[in-house]
């Protein structure tokens, strides 16, 4: 129910229907404070300004105030004296005095000193907020004169306080007299007719910092800002500076104003006209008469240079109004049912065509409108005619102010000439109702919308359908050509804004802005800006981006030439990294992968894809996994894959890894091939096992532990025969002792130890070659 924040910023004060008052720590988001006292739903809230005083206010629906003690968490007092309701409370700059109001038209002063009333002003007004009016703003320097008058007849500290209520009017209060120095002549506030007393007027009021004046909020979630000027008399008054509509209901119509198209009046599910600046989308002002819903609203620009406005209504009546003044000028009467569609005279001829759920269609004349009108003239039919059998949704003069087509729910069309009326020819060929129809700019056709979602295109001359366009899924609710005639927009009730091409009879773009039923449709004469508003109470401006469109594409091609050669330059003077980064900004993935698989065969390919992805941002890290990802799921591009991803995960951190977007869709993808391929070369390398066991069973390889022993054997024969070399003088001497029979005995002996040995050299020099010969092979 209220809200209050510390001066401090740390705590935070809530009020509940719960009959509580909470108060939270900000920072840490939990409940420091718990207070129950109050009998009835707690209002409003306020901290006491000084932090030194540790001090809560709350007002609540038993009439009462609490005092409470932050510190000791208790209720210091309570204040008595209300009758009804405490909606809001204030404090006086020195921190002195509470004030409170109710809804029992009384502000009550209160002296914090010893919680006594020190006065009470009567307002006859149910009061909803009261501010008080600091000391160095422009409120109180306007109030300048009223403080000196105070100050000579009481020495007591005037407190100028705001209170706004149920009447909607914004009044200044004067505490020592206790009496009202500035009341509002007029409310700004728009009420509807079936409110009741209690809906109406200001919710609350809040006095803005920085001088930015007084903020009043209604009931219907306006925002209405207000600045104080002083007049020439050296009387205060209140300026409307901004308002801003917080909702604006479902949107039943809207047309661009204003001889440069810079305001867009807008008739929402309500009685008034809201007229709003394009350039801040604020509500410049409001144009109220009606008594009921305003169902349809046309703009022009008269003979005279006046910007004119008519609105038709469901209290069956239509309303001319000035856009300049703000004020109505004429008002029309005699229709038997809603006036459901009103169209100006293109050609600024002074009148205006209205068309009814009494099936009749009027011609309605303005000349000789004078400038000074200061109450509503009457304005008189000058044709009627008996149009269709039901109710008429639509109507659009030609160009040239002699034709006027009307759409009925009858499901026919009928074009009428201008100003008598006479029936010229009848469009047949809906299905359902049609609920828009216009005049081509450029041909002699007219452009129907229908509930049968069909959109056709029919000559004037023969009354014939020349094209029909389909598309929608629902009913087509708006039709408008743009360009000249060689293109138009449709909306429906399907939520969507299509536009079409009438030569090629295709849609050639479709959105989707909205999330209900789009009912209106304004095209710009001169800017052929769009706007469309619907029952999701949105209005959405559309600009006519084609022109941009083609230059940026060209700025886009432009840019990617210069790239794309200098990629060609970075791989030619061998920048890798300069190239994956360019290659990244033109997204080519393709080029990019060239990239990896040439760094791959590089000796130091692992350093070179690191300084190359050192460069990349989160989001250009995101792009690679896809790309990966993508990679990844190919035989050929797998092992590159593989090799840059295992980069990625040692050089990133697991911590930045999971704060990429979507990284746990990309690792999903990652994560299946990557065993595939792990499994793949686990099945590969067991097989080599086998290759090598057959390989050494037919003895073209040997063992490790084979070779070792044969280079063993190898080494003690060569010791041996060293052995024997120095033996051999002995042996020579031996022989010739001996007798030449023994000699000859001992040399065949050697003889055939050689020859053996020879045999035995042989045979391991043929193995020897052969084994050599397979590993020069492999």
């Amino acid at each position: 129910m209220g809200m209050a924040c510390h001066p401090s910023g740390g705590l935070l004060a809530t009020a509940g229907a719960d009959r509580k008052v909470l108060v939270w720590d900000v920072d840490g988001g939990f409940c420091t404070h718990y207070f129950k006292g109050h009998k009835g739903v707690v209002s409003t809230v306020l901290f006491h300004p000084d932090p030194s005083k540790s001090l809560l206010f709350s007002g609540s629906d038993d009439a009462t105030v609490q005092v409470w003690n932050l510190i000791t968490k208790k209720s210091v007092a309570t204040l008595n004296g209300h009758h009804s309701t405490v909606t809001s409370i204030a404090l006086s700059e020195d921190g002195g005095t509470l004030l409170s109001a109710g809804r029992d038209k009384v502000v009550m002063l209160w002296d914090l000193h010893d919680y006594s009333c020190k006065k009470t002003v009567l307002t006859y007004e149910a009061l909803e907020a009261v501010c008080v009016i600091p000391s160095a703003t422009p409120f109180a320097s306007c109030l300048g004169p009223y403080n000196q008058q105070n100050g000579k007849k009481s020495g007591l500290q005037v407190i100028y306080f705001v209170t706004v209520g149920e009447r909607g009017i914004v009044r200044i209060w004067n505490s020592g007299r206790a009496v009202c120095l500035f009341e509002q002549q007029s409310s700004d506030v728009t009420v509807s007719s079936d409110m009741d007393d209690s809906k109406r007027g200001f919710a609350t009021a809040v006095m803005l910092p920085l001088d930015q004046g007084l903020l009043c909020v209604t009931v219907d979630q306006q925002l209405l800002v207000y600045s104080p000027i002083k007049l020439p008399e050296g009387i205060l008054d209140l300026v409307l500076s901004k308002r801003l509509v917080g909702y604006n209901e479902e949107i039943v119509d809207m047309k661009f104003l204003g001889a440069e198209e810079q305001f867009l009046a807008v008739a929402t599910n309500t009685e008034q006209v809201r007229v709003y600046d394009l350039a801040s989308m604020s509500c410049n002002y409001v144009l109220a008469g009606h008594t009921e819903t305003i169902l349809c609203i046309d703009t022009c620009v008269s003979s005279s240079g006046r910007t004119l406005i008519v609105t038709g209504s469901k209290d069956k009546s239509v309303r001319l109004w000035d856009s300049e003044s703000r004020r109505c000028l004429g008002v029309g009467v005699g229709h038997m049912g809603a006036v459901g569609a009103i169209a100006f005279s293109k050609k600024r001829q002074p009148f205006f065509v209205s068309g009814s759920s009494d099936r009749t269609l009027k011609v309605w004349s303005f000349d000789g409108l004078s400038d000074d009108v200061e109450q509503p003239i009457n304005l008189n039919a000058k044709a009627v005619v008996a149009a269709h059998d039901k109710d008429i949704n639509s109507l659009a003069i030609s160009p040239d102010d002699r034709l006027l087509c009307s759409g009925s729910q009858d499901r026919t069309a009928c074009v009428w000439e201008l100003p008598g009326l006479l029936s010229k020819v009848v469009l047949k060929g809906h299905k359902r109702g049609i609920w828009s129809v216009e005049f081509s700019p450029v041909d002699r056709c007219v452009i129907t919308a229908s509930g049968d979602k069909t959109i056709k295109i029919w000559a004037i001359s023969d009354g014939s359908c020349l094209k029909t366009f389909e598309g929608h899924t629902s009913s087509v609710l708006k039709a408008s050509f743009i360009t000249r005639g060689t293109q138009f927009v449709s909306c429906g009730a399907d939520g969507l804004v299509k536009l079409w091409t009438v030569k090629s009879n295709e849609c050639i773009a479709t959105y989707d802005q909205h999330e209900d039923k789009v009912w209106a449709l304004a095209v710009g004469k001169k800017t052929e800006m769009l706007a469309t508003g619907g029952g999701d109470a949105v209005v959405n401006l559309w600009y006519d981006s084609t022109a941009s469109d083609k230059e940026e594409a060209f700025q886009r091609e432009e840019e990617g030439v210069l790239k794309g050669q200098e990629l060609e330059n970075a791989i030619v003077d061998a920048d890798f990294t300069k190239a994956v980064q360019i290659a990244f900004q033109l997204r080519r993935p393709h080029k990019l992968f060239e990239l990896f698989a040439k760094l791959c065969r590089k000796r130091d390919a692992e350093n070179q894809i690191e300084r190359a992805l050192h460069s990349l941002s989160k989001e250009e890290f995101r792009s690679l996994l896809e790309y990966l990802r993508e990679w990844n799921t190919k035989p050929k591009l797998c092992h590159v894959a593989q090799f840059v991803l295992f980069r990625v995960f040692n050089m990133v951190a697991p911590t930045e890894i999971i704060e990429i977007k979507g990284i746990a869709e990309l690792l999903e993808g990652l994560l299946p091939y990557s065993q595939r391929h792990f499994s793949r070369v686990d099945r590969l390398v067991r097989s080599t096992y086998l290759l090598d066991y057959t390989l050494t069973g037919m003895s073209v390889i040997e063992p490790e532990a084979d070779t070792r022993k044969l280079e063993e054997s190898s080494s003690l024969q060569s010791t041996m025969e060293a052995g024997e070399q120095m033996l051999l003088p002995e042996n020579a001497d031996h022989e010739q002792q001996q007798p030449p029979e023994e000699g000859l005995k001992t040399k065949a002996a050697s003889k055939k130890r050689k020859s053996d040995k020879h045999r035995d050299k042989s045979q391991k020099k043929i193995k020897g070659v052969a084994y050599t010969s397979i590993a020069a092979v492999s």
